[in-house]
């Protein structure tokens, strides 16, 4: 099989801000295109499992790194707003559906990622042929105490740019694999602190995504871990169960982590993830003929 191509490359926000995107280039006729958006400690590093497995099954695969997180060191751990989030997403999908207009685009969202992509799928259904989300943190059963939740509306009218702590200090929470757990720990590109207005970005994102699955028409794909200790499963569950869509499906790892990319076997949900993507984006690519 030919070498897969990695590119990183900086894309211009149409805000002035420039951040930086992972991508892997299909080693054969693309079949499509797949943008991955990572969670809110994370960064397209963790993935090259599934940036290279993608593209070996025949897919673009890219991963903007969200402003201020991953390699992305101006405004480090900040986001002046949800809106410009989700803006940020669809400008670079509008950009590679500029570059090839005739191939579908599937949006995945992992972990505080999904909430992104459901949001970018139900404001800009245009841009998105399918959806995946992957242990999507939609129902959390991780959050910041009371007190600190004080804490943060008083930084909010004082200092937006004022920090804290993201509650997922501990590696465990991601995954058994102790060697990862290693990684996460000495990651030097994770991100470990949220300004206020990143903070208050996610409440406000939170309050939207509760009246989001009546918009999400597209197909939908759901993969849980069953060991998660971040995503509450049930709840998860119930809420993928009022996604409008009639073209939807849930697969689960009962031994996955809230990071499926550090299981034992993290080929396996790319393989379904694909499984899933093939025959959807077959059809698109012949509604568009």
């Amino acid at each position: 099989m030919p070498e897969v191509l990695r590119e990183e490359l900086a894309f211009p926000a149409s805000d002035g801000y420039s951040f930086q995107v992972e991508r892997w280039r299909a080693v054969a006729e693309p079949r499509g295109h797949v943008v991955v958006l990572h969670g809110v400690q994370s960064h397209s590093g963790w993935y090259a499992g599934l940036g290279t497995r993608l593209a070996e099954a025949g897919y673009e695969a890219s991963f903007p790194n969200r402003r201020g997180s991953g390699p992305n060191q101006a405004d480090r751990g900040h986001a002046p707003s949800a809106r410009r989030l989700v803006e940020d997403v669809a400008e670079w999908i509008s950009r590679i559906r500029s570059e090839a207009p005739g191939l579908p685009v599937g949006l995945a969202g992992i972990s505080w990622g999904g909430k992104i992509a459901v949001l970018t799928a139900v404001r800009r259904p245009d841009l998105v042929d399918a959806l995946a989300l992957i242990c999507p943190g939609l129902e959390p059963q991780v959050g910041v105490t009371f007190a600190e939740k004080l804490r943060i509306a008083k930084a909010v009218f004082t200092n937006r740019r004022k920090t804290f702590p993201i509650p997922l200090a501990d590696p465990a929470l991601f995954t058994d694999n102790v060697e990862k757990q290693e990684f996460i720990r000495n990651d030097p590109l994770g991100l470990r602190k949220a300004t206020a207005g990143l903070l208050l970005a996610s409440f406000l994102i939170d309050r939207m995504i509760r009246r989001a699955p009546g918009k999400l028409h597209q197909p939908c794909l759901l993969m849980l871990g069953g060991r998660d200790r971040i995503v509450d499963n049930a709840r998860t569950r119930r809420y993928f169960g009022r996604v409008a869509a009639v073209d939807r499906r849930i697969i689960e790892y009962p031994e996955g982590g809230h990071t499926l990319e550090f299981d034992p076997d993290p080929g396996q949900y790319v393989r379904d993830l694909v499984a899933w993507l093939e025959p959807r984006f077959d059809s698109k690519r012949r509604q568009s003929v």
